[in-house]
């Protein structure tokens, strides 16, 4: 088993993806049957996905496959193996997109990151814990680099183009499932729940300035749900992040600089 102070010593090979080396245990004859890898993994996807990061442990994970938890000390050698395997497998659902312009497989890649970040809440604090080196989140990086290489916009500026998109969807994304986990452990509907706030809200007299103008923006959204507004607000946001790009790419391409920053 590798120790907490050799990952320390050498905290590159920190990653499931780089141990090269021959488990810590040989397997025995009166393992578990049907005991593997993938069994494990999937294990841990459908149990942080029910019972979240917090509760994750190797002794919750035994008592959902039915084995001991030394078994799974056969197959990974700590409980961030484990994050590592389930956070690449998660990864998988983010397909490449079919053929199509740059503006439209961008859409498709960020839609499909925010999805995941919504149905898996968890993977919001892990997905900067680890090098992210399993096939399925090379892959995500691979097509997420093909599109922003599509953009047209110089090598130099890809770095800028891909933080301003993904990392709004990490935002967005991470916000949108936090909310909606949290409006399920109340037991309410995610418009139930945006209701009851805005009465306490509104029953503090010193949070009158705070709630001053959200009349008039409420009548502007029409009366739509929580679900509806915030696919509104993803999209014009994404259509100003794609706008930006194109702008930039058309300075680019005439040769001009990018303007000088305002002065705070």
């Amino acid at each position: 088993m590798v120790s907490a102070a050799d990952r320390v010593k050498n905290p590159v090979r920190s990653s499931v993806w780089l141990e090269t080396r021959q488990p810590a245990r040989s397997r025995r004859t009166d393992q578990p049957a049907g005991l593997d890898r993938e069994r494990i993994t999937a294990a841990s996807v459908r149990l942080l996905d029910a019972e979240g990061l917090a509760r994750f442990s190797m002794r919750r994970l035994a008592a959902e496959l039915n084995v001991t938890a030394m078994s799974l000390y056969w197959y990974v050698d700590t409980k961030d193996d484990l994050l590592e395997l389930a956070l690449d497998a998660v990864y998988s659902e983010i397909a490449p997109p079919p053929a199509a312009p740059w503006q439209d497989r961008l859409r498709a890649v960020a839609a499909a990151y925010r999805g995941l970040l919504v149905r898996h809440v968890w993977v919001s604090p892990l997905a900067g814990r680890f090098l992210n080196l399993g096939p399925h989140a090379l892959l995500v990086t691979r097509t997420v680099r093909d599109v922003i290489r599509a953009t047209g916009l110089p090598p130099e500026s890809h770095g800028g183009a891909l933080s301003a998109v993904f990392q709004f969807v990490y935002g967005f994304g991470t916000a949108e499932g936090r909310f909606a986990r949290r409006s399920a452990e109340a037991g309410l509907s995610q418009d139930e729940y945006v209701r009851q706030a805005r009465a306490a809200i509104q029953e503090q007299p010193r949070l009158d300035g705070f709630v001053e103008d959200s009349p008039g923006l409420m009548a502007a959204r029409g009366g739509a749900t929580v679900e509806e507004t915030r696919e509104r607000d993803f999209a014009v946001a994404l259509d100003l992040l794609i706008a930006g790009i194109d702008a930039m790419r058309e300075r680019a391409r005439q040769g001009l600089s990018s303007p000088a920053p305002c002065p705070p």
